[in-house]
């Protein structure tokens, strides 16, 4: 019977973590164009080396803290790089640009959703399961969320 205990215990553990697995979603304002993103270009937008869309308007990008468990995966699949050094490619991005900022940083993914979904040009990297009808949903690499292949899956 032990072993039995023992065996539902690991399956339960197992359950719980792929059930807190989400996939991060690329989301824009509505009046974006851009349906879809390859990988290299968001990795550019995160690291502040693209600041405006093909149409001139200026980028926005919001995120979470680098630092936020739930970004884990974007540092490491978007960026690249450890979180020091994204910290500092996020001051470098926004140095000298106080007016507007390359990318902003929110604290939850209410308020993220909430600012792309207020400012023209913006996109952001949020929780799939925070995502409201007041946004659009771009694909990366050819993908949405939640498709086998998604490149920001699981966390």
């Amino acid at each position: 019977m032990l072993n039995h205990a023992r065996a539902l215990v690991l399956i339960m553990v197992g359950y719980s973590c792929a059930a807190t697995a989400r996939d991060i979603a690329l989301i824009s304002h509505k009046s974006n164009p851009v349906t879809a993103m390859a990988m290299p270009e968001l990795a550019k937008i995160c690291k502040g080396q693209t600041n405006r869309w093909p149409d001139g308007k200026a980028v926005t990008l919001v995120t979470r803290s680098p630092d936020a468990p739930e970004m884990k995966i974007v540092v490491e699949k978007v960026y690249a790089m450890p979180k020091d050094e994204v910290n500092a490619a996020i001051d470098t991005a926004n140095r000298g640009r106080a007016d507007h900022p390359a990318i902003i940083i929110v604290a939850s993914d209410e308020a993220l959703v909430q600012k792309v979904q207020s400012t023209p040009g913006a996109i952001g990297l949020v929780d799939v399961y925070s995502i409201t009808g007041g946004v659009n949903v771009l694909k990366i690499g050819g993908k949405l969320p939640l498709e086998p292949g998604y490149s920001l899956h699981g966390n």
